[in-house]
């Protein structure tokens, strides 16, 4: 129960619901994001009449801690001071941060302009409710399916060739992109009997960087331009190349053909491993997508993706496509450890892609987050600084001049009740050659919290000086 309600008390019933709801709020069992019940329900569950609490939603919504969203509910729109933002808790949050970090010094919950999160707010629920539905109504398997649900299986071959240009990808079901990583370091590091020496994005992913190094693995930073991984530095000797080319964490750059050519011919001069992170590569919305490396070099590259980008990492499914001795490889280590993904996010996502889900939630998506990217440019322009990266994904990169400055950045907005991430983190430890920049997402939050959060982004950037455009 969300609310309990004390009938000897003097307080008007009303006032104690929207009391208990905000309690709700603080202690984290309502989260910034999640829909209500209906009035009628609750009032149900409390033995109330429906004027009770639709006397206390009212209360909350003219307080602006809920909103109403046409045909879809009542969703918590804020929290009250010392509750955690929307989808963390203590044990989430990056190192050194804290609950109280993330909260504005006038109270309420802070938004979240850090990028990774997929946009909620284009979602079609009840698309979303009828593929758990289904979902739910299959019979349970007897055996375990260690290359991935069939159907699953089929959806994404599809989904690639439709939104990629990937033709007949033999698709290996995995939990995420990262964990597709894990499972080929293991394999690779079994093969050659050492560690893997593996080149890698500087900068770049930090969390896959940290997939490497927990798998034993010497990583080597490879430079990267406003274009991508630089392939004429690359260095001799490597036995895994990991890139982003569809659009480089963090910098956003999109590699040109000619480079995807070259990056492909010394994979196969060279003997390595290439594996493509496509992390968001459905999210292009200015031009079409150029091949992915999996169609230049389907005997040398690995392909990952993910629906946490595109849908919600609450599926924790993810997908692989690798070259036929590879996959057979990766699938054998799998039957050895009795490892394989979940398959409940499997069916759900299959069964959303035969609905014809998915495939409407791309182009909502698209046409969202081109809208929002243009208001990011704006604030950010008119706080006098430039951009860097394509017109691609949820995230863009403030350049700035100095790392002080960055952090000044990062500090400032995060006392004006915004979350920004900084360039630094996505540096490898050894690296001679710092950028420095902040990074602005736009998808976590709802457009009008995006556009309340951006003025005063633009108020914490005019303040600092510009770097370069």
């Amino acid at each position: 129960m969300l609310v309990a309600l004390d009938r000897s008390a003097p307080t008007p019933l009303a006032v104690q619901v929207a009391d208990g709801l905000r309690g709700a709020a603080l202690d984290g069992r309502l989260r910034v994001g999640e829909r209500v019940p209906a009035t009628r329900v609750l009032a149900r569950e409390l033995g109330v009449s429906r004027t009770v609490t639709a006397a206390a939603y009212d209360q909350l919504v003219a307080e602006g801690w809920l909103g109403a969203r046409h045909g879809s509910g009542t969703f918590v729109l804020a929290a009250p001071s010392g509750a955690a933002p929307r989808g963390s808790d203590a044990s989430s949050l990056p190192p050194g941060d804290s609950n109280d970090a993330l909260l504005p010094p006038g109270g309420g919950a802070a938004t979240d302009l850090r990028p990774g999160s997929p946009c909620l707010e284009v979602l079609d629920t009840a698309s979303w409710r009828r593929a758990w539905r289904r979902a739910g109504d299959l019979d349970p398997a007897a055996r375990p399916e260690y290359a991935g649900v069939p159907a699953f299986r089929a959806a994404v071959s599809e989904h690639l060739l439709r939104h990629r240009g990937l033709v007949g990808a033999d698709v290996l079901a995995t939990a995420g992109t990262t964990a597709g990583l894990t499972e080929l370091v293991a394999l690779l590091t079994r093969r050659l009997g050492r560690p893997v020496r593996a080149g890698f994005e500087d900068p770049g992913y930090r969390r896959a960087a940290g997939v490497l190094r927990a798998a034993g693995a010497e990583v080597i930073a490879l430079a990267v331009d406003a274009e991508g991984v630089v392939v004429g530095n690359l260095p001799a000797g490597l036995d895994l190349v990991y890139v982003t080319p569809a659009h480089q964490y963090p910098l956003g750059g999109r590699l040109p053909v000619a480079r995807r050519a070259a990056l492909v011919e010394r994979a196969r001069a060279e003997g390595f491993v290439l594996v493509e992170d496509d992390y968001d590569g459905e999210l292009r919305y200015d031009v079409a997508p150029l091949p992915v490396l999996a169609a230049l070099g389907p005997d040398v590259v690995v392909h990952l993706g993910t629906a946490g980008k595109i849908a919600t990492p609450d599926l924790g499914v993810g997908w692989l496509v690798a070259p036929p001795a590879l996959a057979a490889e990766l699938l054998a280590q799998r039957r050895t450890t009795g490892t394989r993904p979940a398959p409940a996010g499997q069916q759900v996502l299959a069964a959303w892609v035969h609905d014809g889900g998915l495939g409407r939630h791309l182009t909502r998506l698209r046409r969202e987050l081109r809208v929002r990217r243009g208001l990011v440019v704006d604030a950010v322009r008119a706080a006098g600084h430039g951009v860097l990266g394509d017109r691609a994904g949820a995230h863009l990169v403030v350049p700035l001049p100095s790392a002080a400055l960055e952090r000044g950045v990062v500090d400032a907005a995060g006392g004006a009740g915004v979350l920004l991430d900084g360039l630094a983190a996505h540096h490898l430890d050894d690296t001679r050659e710092r950028r420095s920049g902040v990074l602005v997402g736009w998808a976590a939050p709802s457009r009008t919290e995006l556009g309340a959060a951006l003025e005063r982004v633009r108020g914490v950037l005019a303040g600092a000086a510009a770097g370069p455009a």
